[in-house]
C-alpha cells in the first residue's frame, strides 16, 4: 500500500489527527470518549459514523465504511494513496521526497505521468487538426450543433483525422515507445494492421478529472460509421466508472445542484447555456462511483436523461443510486423534446430554468413511470397500482417523512390520507407479518452460520479489547494465542497486534498498510470498533473478559474438533487437554 518509508507514513499520520481532519470535511460531535458524524460514504441522515482519537480511526455502524486517516481522505477525496500523502503532508507542512519509492512502484508513477503527458499531447494535436483544413469537417459539425468558438475552446474539443495513423506518426516523431503508446490507450494494434490510431474521422471530446488533467477521449465519428460514440479504454490513468464528464468544471459552478447528463453534446450545450453545473457518466451506466463523487460537490442531483424508454430506464437505474449516496435527486421534464440541448435550441435557457424550476421528485417520477404498467379506469389493475405505490412508500421512514409522502401521494390519485394509509399499514403487514406458525424450521447450515457468526463477533470484541490499551493487551495475550482466533484475518490482525507490542507500541491504523483489499479493510476497521460493554470496577472487567476468552478458546475448540481427521489421536488429546484448561481458567488483571 505505502509507496513511502514507513517512518514516513507514520510521521505523516502522527502530525494528522484524524479528528481534526475528518473535522475539515464533516462536522463531528464528542460522544463518550469518541466522536460522531453522519457518514459521507452512503445515504444518512443519523449519525453513524464514529471517529475514535485514540486508535486514530474511523468506522460506520450503517455501511461499514472505515480505515485510517489516509484511507479517509482517499475514499473522500477519491485520491490514490500517493495523492492523500501529498494532501496530508502538505497539512502538516511536511515536505515529501522526489523518490523515495520500490522499483516497480517508481516504474508505475512514472507511467502514469508518461500516459498524463501523451494525453496532454494528443489533446492538443486534435485541438490542432479541428482548425486545420482536413478539420473542416469536424469544425462544421460543431458549429452547426450550435457551438460557439468560445465554447469549442472551454472544453478543447478537437479532430481525429480520416488517417488512421496521423496520431501515431505525430507521437513516434517526438519520440515515444510503442510499448507507451499502445498502454497509453491511443492506439490499437493487430497482427494485419500492426499499430493504428484508436481515434480516426472522428470529433473529439477531452475527458478530464477534477484537476483538469487530460485522462481519456470521447470521440463521435463523422459520418454513418459505427460505433457512433466511442471511448478510451481503461487505463493506468483513467477509469470511466470513476470519473464523469465536465466535473471539473462542474464542481466550481457554486450551483445549488448538480445535473446529470447523458452525452458529451448535453453537457456542452448546459455550459454554453449559463447551465455550468453539468456533467455526465461515460457511456456506462451510472455507477455507485460517480454517485460518490457527486456527493462531495452536492446534495442535489438533476437528471435530465433523454424522454426515451431508453433515458427512462437509465433514469430509474440512477434514481437508487443517487439515494444510497444519500442525494436527493429529481428528474427534469424533457418533453416533448429529446434532450437538453434539443430543448435549449428550441425554447431557449429561461424555459430550460423552468424546466429545473419544477423539476419532479424522483418519487413521483417512479411513480409516473410505474402508472404505465396499470390501467387505472379498471378498478382490480388499479387497486394493485395502488399496492405497488405502498410499497414505495413503506421504503421511507416512519414517521414524518413518510407522512408527508403519503399526504402528497393521496392527493395526486384523488384518495384520502387514511384510506393511503390503511393500504400501505396492511401491504407492511402482509410484507413482514408472517406469524410464528409460518416461520419455516431453520435448516442446520444456517443454524451453523450463526454460530460461525457468533464466533467472528466475540474474536472481533476481543480484539477491540486488546487494541484499547497496552495493559489489556498484555493481560490478555497471556490467556489466548493467535491460533485460537478461527478466523483467518482476526488472527492475522493479532498476529501484527503483537509485533508491534514486541516492538514496544501498539499502533492499531498503521495496520491497513497490510490490507489492500476494500472488504478486508472494512472488517479489519470493524474488529476495533466493537462496542465494549460499560464496567465498573476491575471485577466487573476481569468477569467481563473471562467470558470473552473462554467464548474464543471454546469456539476454537468446536472448530478444531469439526475439522479434525477422526483418526488423528494426537489432536484428539490435545483438544481435550484443552477443554480441562478452559475448566480451571480464571482471568486476572494484576
Amino acid at each position: 500500500m505505502s509507496y513511502y518509508s514507513q517512518d514516513l507514513v507514520e510521521e505523516i499520520r502522527s502530525r494528522s489527527d484524524i479528528v481534526d481532519v475528518i473535522s475539515g470535511y464533516l462536522k463531528l460531535q464528542k460522544k463518550g470518549s469518541n466522536y460522531v458524524g453522519v457518514c459521507p460514504f452512503h445515504n444518512d441522515k443519523n449519525p453513524s459514523m464514529s471517529v475514535n482519537q485514540p486508535r486514530q480511526m474511523y468506522y460506520c455502524f450503517s455501511c461499514g465504511a472505515g480505515g485510517d486517516v489516509f484511507k479517509f481522505v482517499m475514499d473522500y477525496e477519491n485520491l490514490t494513496f500517493p495523492e492523500a500523502m501529498k494532501v496530508l503532508a502538505d497539512r502538516a507542512g511536511i515536505k515529501l521526497p522526489e523518490q523515495d519509492m520500490s522499483r516497480e512502484t517508481k516504474q508505475q508513477t512514472d507511467l502514469k505521468a508518461q500516459i498524463l503527458e501523451l494525453n496532454k499531447l494528443a489533446a492538443k494535436y486534435y485541438y490542432y487538426m479541428l482548425r486545420q483544413p482536413p478539420g473542416k469537417q469536424g469544425m462544421d459539425y460543431l458549429t452547426g450543433r450550435g457551438l460557439s468558438e468560445e465554447t469549442i475552446q472551454k472544453f478543447g474539443l478537437g479532430y481525429a483525422s480520416k488517417y488512421s495513423n496521423d496520431l501515431y506518426k505525430y507521437l513516434k516523431g517526438k519520440g515515444y515507445s510503442d510499448q507507451l503508446l499502445k498502454e497509453s490507450g491511443l492506439m490499437q494494434v493487430d497482427e494485419k494492421r500492426g499499430m493504428y490510431d484508436k481515434f480516426w474521422n472522428r470529433v473529439m471530446f477531452p475527458i478530464m478529472d477534477a484537476n483538469h488533467r487530460v485522462i481519456g477521449f470521447g470521440g463521435r465519428v463523422m459520418g454513418d460509421g459505427k460505433p457512433k460514440y466511442l471511448n478510451s479504454p481503461e487505463t493506468k490513468v483513467f477509469d470511466k466508472s470513476r470519473n464523469l464528464y465536465g466535473l471539473n468544471l462542474a464542481r466550481i459552478s457554486r450551483k445549488p445542484n448538480i445535473i446529470l447528463c447523458e452525452g458529451y453534446m448535453d453537457v456542452i450545450a448546459l455550459h454554453q447555456a449559463g447551465f455550468n453545473q453539468a456533467t455526465a457518466s461515460l457511456g456506462t451506466a451510472f455507477t455507485q462511483q460517480q454517485s460518490m463523487i457527486l456527493k462531495r460537490y452536492t446534495n442535489e442531483v438533476l437528471l435530465t436523461y433523454d424522454s426515451d424508454e431508453a433515458g427512462v430506464r437509465a433514469a430509474m437505474r440512477a434514481i437508487p443510486i443517487l439515494k444510497d449516496a444519500g442525494l436527493t435527486a429529481k428528474v427534469i421534464n424533457m418533453e416533448p423534446y429529446k434532450d437538453p440541448d434539443e430543448l435549449i435550441k428550441a425554447k431557449g435557457a429561461e424555459e430550460f430554468q423552468k424546466r429545473i424550476d419544477e423539476a419532479e421528485t424522483s418519487f413521483f417520477f417512479e411513480l409516473r413511470v410505474l402508472e404505465r404498467q396499470y390501467n387505472l379506469r379498471e378498478p382490480e389493475s388499479k387497486t394493485a397500482f395502488f399496492r405497488e405505490v405502498s410499497k414505495k412508500l413503506l421504503e421511507f421512514e416512519a414517521g414524518i417523512e413518510r407522512s408527508n409522502y403519503i399526504e402528497a401521494a393521496a392527493e395526486r390519485y384523488h384518495l384520502t390520507y387514511d384510506q393511503l394509509l390503511k393500504m400501505v399499514n396492511q401491504t407492511g403487514q402482509k410484507l413482514g407479518g408472517m406469524t410464528r406458525a409460518q416461520v419455516p424450521t431453520e435448516p442446520l447450515s444456517r443454524r451453523r452460520k450463526k454460530a460461525e457468526d457468533s464466533g467472528l463477533r466475540t474474536q472481533r470484541l476481543l480484539i477491540t479489547w486488546m487494541s484499547s490499551d497496552e495493559r489489556l493487551f498484555r493481560n490478555i495475550i497471556r490467556y489466548v494465542e493467535p491460533e485460537e482466533f478461527t478466523d483467518p484475518l482476526c488472527r492475522r490482525v493479532v498476529e501484527l497486534l503483537l509485533e508491534q507490542y514486541a516492538a514496544g507500541h501498539l499502533n492499531p491504523a498503521s495496520l491497513f498498510q497490510y490490507f489492500t483489499e476494500e472488504e478486508e479493510q472494512q472488517k479489519v476497521t470493524a474488529m476495533f470498533h466493537d462496542t465494549i460493554p460499560k464496567l465498573s470496577g476491575k471485577e466487573e472487567e476481569e468477569k467481563a473478559l473471562q467470558e470473552t476468552i473462554l467464548k474464543v478458546k471454546q469456539n476454537s475448540i468446536t472448530w478444531q474438533t469439526e475439522h479434525m481427521d477422526p483418526g488423528d489421536v494426537d489432536t484428539l488429546r490435545k483438544i481435550v487437554q484443552k477443554r480441562r484448561e478452559i475448566e480451571k481458567l480464571h482471568i486476572s488483571l494484576d
